[in-house]
C-alpha cells in the first residue's frame, strides 16, 4: 500500500461518469494490492444486488445482502487468511450498493478507514452519476419497466434519507409496473416535508396525473409555501386539466425534527401509522378532499406529535386496504402483524419485511393495485 493519500474524489471527478467503477477498481489495485473487486448496485426490488463489473448475475451473496442491510463494513476470511470486504455504498442515508475488495489479508485499521472512505466517495460519485448515463440504471432494473414506472421512479427523491436526526425509506410496488402511487420528500434544515400520493386512472394516465400533482407540490414548496399552498396548487393544476374526472388522494406531511410536532393535510386514502414503543395506533386525521376532485378546493392543516423513539409509516390504499380472494383486507389481518415484527429493523429493512408480507398475503394473485410504503424513525 502507498502511503500517500489516494485522491480519489479528484480522481472521480475528472472520470466520465459512466467509468466510475473502474476508476475505483484501478485505484484499489494499485494502492490496496486488491484482488477481485466488484461494484454491487441494489435493484429496484432491495431484494438482490447488481455486478458492475462482471457479467455475473445478480449477487445474493450472504455477506453482500448483510452489508447492504446493516451499513456495516463486513468481512470474510478464508482458510488461506485472505480477506473479502464488504463496504456499504451509501450517500445521505441512501443505500446503493456494496463495493465488494478482496486483499491478502485483514487490513490494520488505518488502511480500513482509507478503504471505508473510498466507498464513500464512490458512493456521492454514483448518485450524482445517476442522471449522467444508463449504465446503473440498466444494472438495477432486471426486467423491462413499463413507461408509467419508468415515469414514477425517474419522479422519486430516492429510497433512503436520513442523518443523526431521523432515518427515512421508502418504496413501491410492484417495482417494475408501478402505476399512480408515489412519494416524496424534502430536507429544508430541521423541516422534513413527506408526501404520499395515490394518483386515480390506470397505467400511463394515473402515472402523468401523479407526475403533474407531484410537481406542482414541489413548484409550491420550493417557493416556501406551506402544506395548505401545495394542496391547493397541485389541486387547482389537476381540476384544470381533468376537469375532476381525475384526482389524487394524497397525504402530506411536515415534520418539525426538533421539537416533533407533524402538520399534516389529509387529502384521500393514504394511512398513517405511529409505532409507539410496543403500541401501533392510526393517526385519525380528518379526510379531505382528494386533489383535484373540485375546483378552488380549500384545505386545512391538523397537528399531532411524534415521540422520540417513535416509528410513523405512511401506507397507500394498495397495502392498507390490498384484499387476496375476497378476505379480510391486508390492513385489518396483517399489516399490524408484520410492523411488530420489524420494530428493531432499520427503515429500509422493515419496509422489504412489510413488502414481503404483503406479496405472501396475496399469495400468487395478481395485485388489484399498486402499493407504496414509506417509513420514518425520528431520534430526536
Amino acid at each position: 500500500m502507498s502511503d500517500r493519500p489516494v485522491p480519489v474524489g479528484a480522481l472521480l471527478r475528472a472520470a466520465p461518469p459512466d467509468r466510475l467503477p473502474e476508476v475505483v477498481a484501478d485505484l484499489l489495485r494499485r494502492h490496496f494490492a486488491a484482488g477481485h473487486v466488484e461494484v454491487l448496485v441494489t435493484d429496484l426490488t432491495l431484494r438482490r444486488l447488481a455486478p458492475l463489473l462482471a457479467s455475473d448475475g445478480p449477487d445474493t451473496s450472504p455477506g453482500a445482502m448483510r452489508c447492504l442491510g446493516s451499513q456495516r463494513v463486513g468481512t470474510e476470511t478464508d482458510i488461506g487468511g485472505r480477506a473479502r470486504l464488504h463496504l456499504p455504498l451509501s450517500c445521505w442515508g441512501e443505500r446503493l450498493g456494496v463495493l465488494q475488495v478482496d486483499l491478502e489479508g485483514r487490513p490494520e485499521p488505518e488502511e480500513a478507514e482509507q478503504l471505508r472512505a473510498v466507498a464513500d466517495e464512490l458512493a456521492v460519485a454514483l448518485r450524482a452519476a445517476d442522471r449522467l448515463t444508463d449504465r446503473y440504471r440498466r444494472a438495477q432494473s432486471q426486467e423491462r419497466l413499463t413507461m408509467a414506472a419508468e415515469l414514477q421512479w425517474d419522479l422519486l427523491p430516492g429510497r433512503s434519507l436520513g442523518d443523526e436526526r431521523f432515518q427515512l425509506a421508502g418504496q413501491l410496488e410492484p417495482a417494475y409496473d408501478v402505476r399512480g402511487d408515489h412519494y416524496d420528500w424534502a430536507l429544508n434544515g430541521d423541516r422534513l416535508t413527506l408526501t404520499v400520493l395515490n394518483g386515480a386512472g390506470e397505467g400511463l394516465d394515473a402515472a402523468l396525473l401523479t407526475v403533474i400533482a407531484a410537481n406542482a407540490m414541489r413548484n409550491a414548496r420550493r417557493r416556501g409555501a406551506d402544506l395548505v399552498e401545495q394542496a391547493e396548487l397541485a389541486s387547482d393544476a389537476l381540476h384544470a386539466r381533468y376537469d375532476g374526472g381525475l384526482h389524487a388522494a394524497t397525504l402530506l406531511l411536515e415534520i418539525d425534527l426538533v421539537g416533533g410536532w407533524v402538520d399534516a393535510v389529509d387529502a384521500g386514502s393514504p394511512h398513517c401509522l405511529i409505532g409507539r414503543g410496543s403500541e401501533i395506533s392510526q393517526v385519525r386525521l380528518e379526510q379531505q378532499l382528494p386533489l383535484g376532485m373540485f375546483g378552488e378546493a380549500r384545505y386545512e392543516i391538523e397537528r399531532f406529535r411524534l415521540e422520540p423513539g417513535d416509528r410513523m409509516l405512511v401506507v397507500s390504499d394498495g397495502v392498507h386496504a390490498a384484499t387476496a380472494g375476497g378476505t379480510t383486507t391486508f390492513g385489518e389481518s396483517a399489516l399490524i402483524t408484520a410492523l411488530r415484527r420489524t420494530r428493531l429493523q432499520p427503515p429500509a429493512e422493515a419496509l422489504g419485511t412489510v413488502m414481503r408480507s404483503l406479496r405472501d398475503f396475496h399469495a400468487g394473485t395478481e395485485p388489484e393495485d399498486d402499493a407504496v410504503m414509506v417509513c420514518l424513525d425520528w431520534r430526536r
